[in-house]
């Protein structure tokens, strides 16, 4: 972009206007590059792997933010390098939380600019549902994490990696209100592409000792957990609901640098949704396999993934366990009570007759587990926002239940833990609308030197209490592999996925 051109964009009223270096970084990765222009608070690293194999496209990485959105309950702090610019008490975050992107950061959606440029980065908690369902009361479990509901990182300097070509694109977003706005921003992007020169470390990583999977602890005893699960089975006898999906939270000491854990994550469980999020005390950390939902270009995209199954550890083996699960009665009726969830959810802001089933019960393959997995798309109807998007898909139906409302109170009444970032959303919210989230699950959060993890299982009619838990296990194992690996030290041998 030249002067003349930014010139014309401030004239018309934009609060900040994109600024783009084209750079190319083919002796670096996504993860150098964080490195070297990124790491530090307020910071974060998305990437991508389709079908368990193949990288996306496209790594974002985000530089530390200046300012950042805070929701607790029905309180919303506004900080902008540390301090409260604005504090709040409201009715609807979510509303205001799109008002107030609507007022201040009207950005022009420049064409040869990548698909993402910036926005609103971090993630909704699983508690975002009592904002939308009048119906929940605040929960009164305990909160023993102490994270915001929701936490949003205003994310105005972006470096969008190119995994294809080696190049990659820094961006960052001028105020034109302040005086020489082009000539700092032409300044910033020199300096940024100057430290693409920099050595960096990578964090340290010494062998300390093996980590065992036993060493994790639960606040949800097993038997404690499966009497839960035959009191979900005596509420669906009654009528209560169809499934619930029961989680239990597990625990570990953790005092390596988090960035170990997402290095050994992204080695040994690629998923289509790996993030890396410093929030300043604390980190969230993951590689979940299932989209929340997707908004581009106002086609709206769900995924239900219901139906599990360990891997094999032979090509025969693990094609006996696809053909075991696809036989499951029960996994099958899951799915399918998910996939008419989906196709509902979609339906109330999509336009009429819209709604279609694009996949249907496919099997992904990941690290440790298979999955049953659907699409369901619809083309948002104009009188629509990306906030009812949101509203509209929030919780997913495969960490809630159906019906939805009912199967969250029953979580409510039986999960002894607040269950925070967990279940919720991680993504981001464009300049442009455009949304793109995955569900918090195999995520882990890293807060006052421990891990957190969190893992559930979907209880139906005739769930068996023992196979719950040991699906939660399963779940969990990714991570457990992973925390193993970074206590060996990332310069030991690869563990066998």
């Amino acid at each position: 972009m030249n002067k003349q051109k930014f010139t014309e964009l401030a004239a018309q009223g934009y609060h900040r206007i994109p600024l783009m270096k084209e750079v190319l970084a083919d002796l670096d990765t996504p993860l150098s590059t964080y490195l070297k222009l990124a790491d530090g608070p307020y910071s974060y690293l998305l990437e991508s792997v389709q079908g368990g194999e193949k990288w996306g496209r496209y790594s974002i990485i985000g530089l530390p933010c200046q300012r950042l959105i805070r929701v607790n309950g029905n309180q919303i702090t506004v900080e902008e390098s540390g301090l409260a610019l604005e504090s709040i008490r409201v009715d609807d975050p979510l509303e205001w939380i799109e008002a107030y992107q609507a007022e201040h950061y009207k950005i022009p959606d420049i064409d040869e600019l990548p698909r993402f440029t910036g926005g609103l980065v971090g993630y909704f908690g699983f508690d975002t549902v009592r904002y939308i369902e009048p119906r929940l009361a605040n929960t009164i479990n305990p909160d023993q994490l102490n994270t915001p509901d929701i936490l949003l990182l205003i994310s105005e300097e972006v470096v969008v990696f190119d995994n294809l070509s080696g190049k990659l694109f820094i961006i960052i977003h001028a105020n034109p209100a302040e005086k020489g706005a082009f000539e700092k921003g032409q300044k910033r992007l020199n300096a940024l592409t100057q430290k693409l020169n920099t050595h960096v470390q990578p964090p340290y990583s010494m062998p300390e000792r093996e980590v065992d999977e036993s060493e994790f602890k639960t606040g949800f005893a097993r038997q404690d957990f499966e009497a839960a699960v035959n009191r979900i089975k005596e509420y669906i006898v009654e009528g209560d609901a169809m499934q619930v999906v029961l989680s239990q939270r597990l625990s570990i000491p953790f005092e390596a640098p988090p960035l170990n854990l997402y290095r050994a994550l992204r080695c040994i469980n690629p998923s289509p949704y790996l993030f890396f999020m410093n929030m300043g005390d604390f980190h969230v950390v993951g590689s979940s396999p299932e989209i929340l939902v997707r908004l581009e270009e106002n086609e709206v995209t769900v995924r239900p993934i219901a139906g599990t199954r360990p891997r094999g550890k032979t090509v025969a083996e693990d094609k006996a366990l696809e053909e075991d699960l696809l036989a499951d009665p029960k996994e099958c009726a899951e799915h399918l009570m998910l996939i008419d969830l989906g196709r509902n959810d979609v339906g109330r802001v999509a336009k009429t007759s819209t709604v279609q089933l694009t996949d249907k019960m496919t099997i992904e393959r990941y690290s440790h587990v298979m999955h049953i997995v659907s699409n369901v798309t619809g083309q948002l109807h104009p009188d629509h926002s990306t906030m009812d998007v949101l509203r509209a898909t929030f919780p997913a139906g495969t960490l809630s239940g159906a019906p939805k409302i009912r199967a969250m109170e029953i979580i409510d009444e039986l999960e002894p833990v607040k269950r925070g970032i967990y279940g919720g959303a991680v993504g981001y919210i464009g300049w442009n609308g455009n949304m793109d989230t995955a569900i918090a699950i195999r995520t882990a959060v890293i807060k006052d030197d421990h891990l957190h993890i969190q893992a559930g299982a979907g209880i139906v009619a005739d769930s068996v209490p023992a196979n719950e838990w040991e699906e939660c296990m399963n779940k969990g194992r990714a991570i457990f592999k992973a925390v193993t690996m970074v206590s060996e030290g990332l310069d030991a041998p690869v563990p066998h996925r």
